[in-house]
């Protein structure tokens, strides 16, 4: 991870609005979030307004570029949450809110864990295309952290949390779940309802994968208990490269992380495996694409949690 600190939009107010603006409004126009109108706004000037602030001159009614997004009602400067937007999106294992706290000079622990939640909520992608297609391959993979509320540690993984990962292999995008167990009641449905079914599956020898076949191209696997990792190009190790960026931001930066909270972190580390270097996204347009991703999504300090993917039904 490299921050360039000495970017203007992180210490000047002006700055930071310009470039949240221009995230916003590309085409310069300010769109009023209240009545949708289009360029027809006059920002407003006085010491009683907030800087940035527009009136709609069809409504009436005053808006930011922060109104309509995760940042709304927030009362920290544009310049600290620009460079809260940086560091979450380019730390390839995260960004913890304690180190936020300090690295941004914040009051309290409370105040940065609200915001890298809100954060993790932008990057939330909202894309619900079927992944996969003719020609493509997704691998589908499971694995398990933490402990269930209220669960006592004991051998197996009946104790921990299931995570399901859908990875395509051709445009390099990865879906993350939360989800109840790996039965094929549990795992069957969501991966039926985020791959299309021209799509080529690549498993282990899970017996919950075993009817794939019947819904998709075709259903390969690699036998991981005989020390089959890969024959010819079945293989999951995708995936499991996926796992492993995942398993060490949350044990090495995020250390704990409670069960109804799991699925945010999981959209977090999603989207940075989807926009990383690899694919030509750079840090700068990774935060860029995060900022933008704030648009039309709002998370209150009475559910600070994102909301279930309505992919994972």
């Amino acid at each position: 991870m490299s921050t360039n600190l000495t970017d203007p939009i992180f210490h000047d107010k002006d700055k930071a609005r310009a470039h949240f603006e221009a995230i916003r409004w590309p085409d310069g126009k300010p769109i009023c979030p209240h009545c949708g109108v289009i360029g027809q706004a006059t920002l407003v000037h006085g010491k009683s307004h907030r800087s940035g602030m527009y009136q709609c001159n069809g409504c009436l009614k005053p808006f930011t570029a922060m109104i309509g997004t995760v940042m709304e009602s927030s009362h920290l400067p544009m310049t600290k949450w620009a460079l809260a937007f940086h560091l979450m999106a380019s730390s390839k294992k995260g960004y913890s809110a304690h180190q936020l706290m300090r690295t941004l000079g914040l009051g309290s622990y409370r105040t940065a864990w609200f915001m890298v939640h809100r954060i993790r909520e932008a990057m939330r992608s909202s894309d619900l295309a079927p992944m996969g297609g003719a020609g493509s391959t997704v691998e589908a993979d499971e694995t398990f952290i933490g402990r269930k509320g209220g669960s006592i540690k004991r051998r197996g993984h009946g104790h921990k949390n299931a995570v399901l990962s859908l990875v395509d292999r051709n445009s390099k995008q990865a879906r993350s779940f939360h989800v109840e167990g790996t039965s094929a009641a549990d795992i069957i449905p969501i991966i039926k309802a985020n791959v299309a079914k021209e799509t080529a599956m690549m498993t282990d020898e899970g017996g919950h994968y075993f009817t794939l076949g019947d819904h998709f191209a075709s259903h390969e696997s690699v036998s991981h208990k005989d020390d089959e990792y890969v024959r010819g190009d079945v293989t999951t190790n995708t995936v499991e490269g996926f796992f492993g960026i995942f398993k060490r931001g949350m044990k090495g930066v995020y250390q704990h992380c409670g069960e109804n909270h799991l699925q945010a972190y999981l959209n977090e580390f999603d989207f940075r495996y989807s926009n990383r270097v690899a694919l030509g996204v750079n840090d700068t347009e990774r935060a860029h694409r995060a900022i933008k991703g704030a648009q039309g999504k709002r998370l209150t300090y009475q559910r600070p949690r994102s909301a279930q993917s309505a992919r994972a039904v």
